[in-house]
């Protein structure tokens, strides 16, 4: 499979790492553009990948098109290179907000798209990634993207209704668990933790809670009684947490940013 990536920002960069790793593809049979030429050198030095200054030459090279660029400018950059997409190449764009018909509007008719929405926990390979399909696309495209994206982690598949919600979920989430982790480890920095271990702790603990009820598919509410006794520490916590209204935070945390992600998702039709 030759994969062509139209940037390769740290998204882009992510999912090049991600493939080479789970050995979708070698490393000769990745094609790689940006308008950053001095990090496409660095890439190209250290993963052996073939890089150009030029989309189109990566366009003409690759059978899977990745469009990894900014929602501003996506537009401008498929003009540049619809000329030379045709039906046999697939599309994938992680271009967040943008939705499948502003894409498909700058495509070439029958082009087969994928949108997905990953996040930037793709840079550890521990994203969540969900995808949906375009007016043209197979159920075999959908296979190429569910493939590409494992690489960097989990894959659901949605609707594109779901898509806002799927980006004020898991596509701001983690900025949401990075505060929770930094106030845990406030706290325990305020009881006597140094500050490296604490934020160790707490970072960690956040990890395993979410490996439990991945790979158990238990309801969080059960492991959180597995942990809670009788008038012990953990009730008390939660006690503090209920009185200060952490679950309405934090759902409307999601609620906000999914309604920020279809105010922009608008401007890109």
């Amino acid at each position: 499979m030759k994969i062509g990536f139209v940037g390769a920002g740290r998204i882009g960069e992510a999912l090049i790492r991600g493939v080479l790793a789970a050995d979708l593809t070698q490393n000769d049979q990745i094609f790689a553009g940006d308008v950053d030429a001095d990090r496409l050198n660095a890439l190209s030095k250290e993963l052996g990948i073939n890089t150009s200054t030029d989309n189109n030459d990566v366009v003409n090279n690759a059978e899977v098109i990745i469009l990894a660029v900014k929602p501003q400018i996506i537009s401008a950059v498929l003009q540049t290179i619809k000329p030379r997409i045709t039906r046999e190449h697939i599309i994938i764009s992680v271009a967040a907000g943008v939705p499948i018909r502003a894409i498909e509007e700058n495509l070439p008719d029958g082009a087969h798209l994928i949108r997905v929405m990953p996040n930037i926990a793709c840079t550890v390979r521990q994203a969540i990634s969900a995808i949906c399909a375009g007016s043209y696309a197979t159920g075999s495209d959908e296979e190429t993207a569910r493939i590409i994206l494992g690489s960097v982690g989990r894959v659901v598949t949605v609707p594109e209704s779901m898509m806002d919600a799927v980006t004020g979920l898991s596509g701001s989430g983690p900025a949401f668990v990075s505060v929770i982790i930094e106030a845990m480890a406030d706290g325990g920095v305020h009881e006597g933790l140094p500050r490296d271990i604490a934020l160790e702790l707490a970072a960690q603990t956040v990890l395993g809670a979410a490996a439990m009820i991945l790979e158990t598919r238990s309801h969080p509410g059960a492991l959180k009684d597995m942990v809670t006794s009788p008038a012990g520490t953990t009730i008390r916590g939660i006690r503090a947490l209920e009185e200060h209204g952490l679950r309405a935070a934090m759902m409307d945390a999601v609620i906000a940013a999914t309604r920020r992600s279809r105010e922009l998702g608008e401007s890109n039709i």
